[in-house]
C-alpha cells in the first residue's frame, strides 16, 4: 500500500490513515484524511460514520440537503417543529450512544488476531479435512504487507458460518485438487469466518454482499486494491478461469512494479558502489596524505637532528678552541737555552709535524700536556710516549699518578724526542 503523501503527519496518524484506508476501501486517500480529521481521528467513529453512510443512515458531518423553504407557511412550520426535531435527535442519539455500551457487538473487539485465524484453521480443518490451500498464518494485515512486499496476488476468503452455501463451497470448490493447486503456486491466501472479531473487521472493510466471498488484492498503483470480487456459490472449473482471468488481466501492474523495484535496486547497488568505491579513494588519498605527514615529519626531525649536532659540534670545537687558549695563557714563560735546568724537547704530532720548546725540569709533566693541548695541530685527546725506553709519560692525573711528575722525577735527559698519539677515535 503505498504511503501517504501527506505533510505534518505523525508516525500514529499515518498508521491510522492506513488502516482506515483498508478498512473502508475508500481510493482517495485526501478522502480518508478528511474523515478521520472530522472526527479527531478517532478510527472507530470514522469508520462507523463511513458504514452509517454505506447504510443509507445520513453522517453527522454531511447532512442530507433539505429542500428549500417556500413562503411564509413553510417557514412558519419549520420554527414550530424546530424544538420537536431538535429534542427528537438529541434523545435518538443519546439512546444510540448507550445502546452501544449496553449490547456492544463482541467482534468488534479485535484482541487477538492471530487466535481468530489459527482457530479458523483449526475448526475448518476439523470439519472439511487437512487437504485445502495453504492458509496464511498470520493478520490481514500482515497478509497485506507480505503480497506487496513479495510482488504476489492475496486471495481474501471471508467464510460466513450461517450462509447456506459455505458448506458446499468450502467442501467442493475450496478443497478441489484444482483449485488448491492454483492457490498454494500462484498467490497468498488469506481466510477467517465473519463471526470471529479480525474476519468480522476484514468484512467492514471489503463489505461483502452474500456468502461465499472471495476478493483478489494485490499493488496496483503503488497501493494494495481489490481488483476482483468473486460472490456466491462458484464451481471450481469456473473458479479457477475466474482467477487466472484477474491474474492475467492484472499480471502487468506486477510486472512494471518488479521492473521499477529492479530499477531502485539496482540504482541502490550502483549507489553503494559508487560510495564503496569513493570511500576507498578517500582512504587512498587519506593513506596517502598520511604516508606524506609521516615523510614530511621524518625529514622534519631528521633535519632538526642534524641542526642540533651542527649546533653541539660548533659548541664543542668553540669550547675546545676557549680550553685551548686558556691553557695557552696559563703556561709558564720558556726557560732561555742558557739555562742549565732547561730541557729541550721535540714533539712529533701525529701528523707528521715537528714542534720545539723548552720546559723547566722542575716543571710538572702536566705542563708539557697543556703546551701540546694548546697547539692548534694537537687532536683533541693524545698521550705523550718517549721512546728509551719506550713509555707513555703520565702528564694528565690518575689513580696511579694523582699528581703526574715533573721532568726531571720522569727521567728526562736535556734533549728529548717525544712522540703524540691520537686518541681521539678511541
Amino acid at each position: 500500500m503505498a504511503a501517504p503523501e501527506e505533510r505534518d503527519l505523525t508516525q500514529e496518524q499515518t498508521e491510522k490513515l492506513l488502516q482506515f484506508q483498508d478498512l473502508t476501501g475508500i481510493e482517495s486517500m485526501d478522502q480518508c484524511r478528511h474523515t478521520l480529521e472530522q472526527h479527531n481521528w478517532n478510527i472507530e467513529a470514522a469508520v462507523q460514520d463511513r458504514l452509517n453512510e454505506q447504510e443509507g443512515v445520513p453522517s453527522v458531518f454531511n447532512p442530507p440537503p433539505s429542500r428549500p423553504l417556500q413562503g411564509l407557511l413553510g417557514w412558519g412550520y419549520y420554527l414550530i417543529m424546530l424544538p420537536f426535531r431538535f429534542t427528537y435527535y438529541t434523545i435518538l442519539d443519546i439512546f444510540r450512544f448507550a445502546l452501544r455500551f449496553i449490547r456492544p457487538d463482541p467482534r468488534s473487539r479485535v484482541t487477538d488476531p492471530v487466535g481468530d485465524i489459527v482457530s479458523f484453521m483449526h475448526s475448518f480443518e476439523e470439519k472439511y479435512g487437512r487437504a485445502h490451500p495453504v492458509f496464511y498464518q498470520g493478520t490481514y494485515s500482515q497478509a497485506l504487507n507480505d503480497a506487496k512486499r513479495e510482488l504476489r496476488f492475496l486471495l481474501v476468503y471471508l467464510h460466513g458460518d450461517d450462509h447456506q452455501d459455505s458448506d458446499e463451497f468450502c467442501r467442493n470448490t475450496l478443497c478441489a485438487p484444482e483449485v488448491i493447486s492454483l492457490i498454494n503456486t500462484r498467490m497468498l491466501f488469506w481466510a477467517c469466518s465473519t463471526n470471529r472479531p479480525e474476519g468480522y473487521r476484514v468484512s467492514q472493510a471489503l463489505r461483502e454482499n452474500t456468502y461465499p466471498f472471495l476478493a483478489m488484492i494485490m499493488l496496483k498503483d503503488r497501493r494494495m486494491t481489490v481488483v476482483g470480487r468473486l460472490e456466491g456459490l462458484i464451481q471450481p472449473d469456473d473458479l479457477i478461469n475466474q482467477l487466472t482471468f484477474i491474474m492475467d488481466a492484472n499480471q502487468t501492474y506486477l510486472v512494471s512494479e518488479r521492473l521499477e523495484r529492479e530499477e531502485r535496486n539496482q540504482t541502490q547497488v550502483l549507489r553503494q558502489q559508487q560510495d564503496e568505491a569513493y570511500l576507498a579513494s578517500l582512504r587512498a588519498d587519506q593513506e596517502k596524505e598520511r604516508k606524506k605527514r609521516e615523510e614530511r615529519e621524518r625529514k622534519r626531525r631528521k633535519e632538526e637532528e642534524v641542526k642540533q649536532q651542527k649546533l653541539a659540534e660548533e659548541r664543542r670545537r668553540r669550547n675546545l678552541q676557549e680550553e685551548k687558549e686558556r691553557k695557552l695563557e696559563c703556561l709558564p714563560p720558556e726557560p732561555s737555552p742558557d739555562d742549565p735546568e732547561s730541557v729541550k724537547i721535540i714533539f712529533k704530532l701525529p701528523n707528521d709535524s715537528r714542534v720545539e720548546r723548552r720546559f723547566h725540569f722542575s716543571q710538572s709533566l702536566t705542563v708539557i700536556h697543556d703546551f701540546l693541548f694548546s697547539l692548534k695541530e694537537s687532536p683533541e685527546k693524545f698521550q705523550i710516549e718517549a721512546n728509551f725506553p719506550r713509555r707513555v709519560l703520565p702528564c694528565i692525573p690518575s689513580e696511579e699518578w694523582p699528581n703526574p711528575p715533573t721532568l726531571q722525577e720522569a727521567g728526562l735527559s736535556h734533549t728529548e724526542v717525544l712522540f703524540v698519539q691520537d686518541l681521539t677515535d678511541e
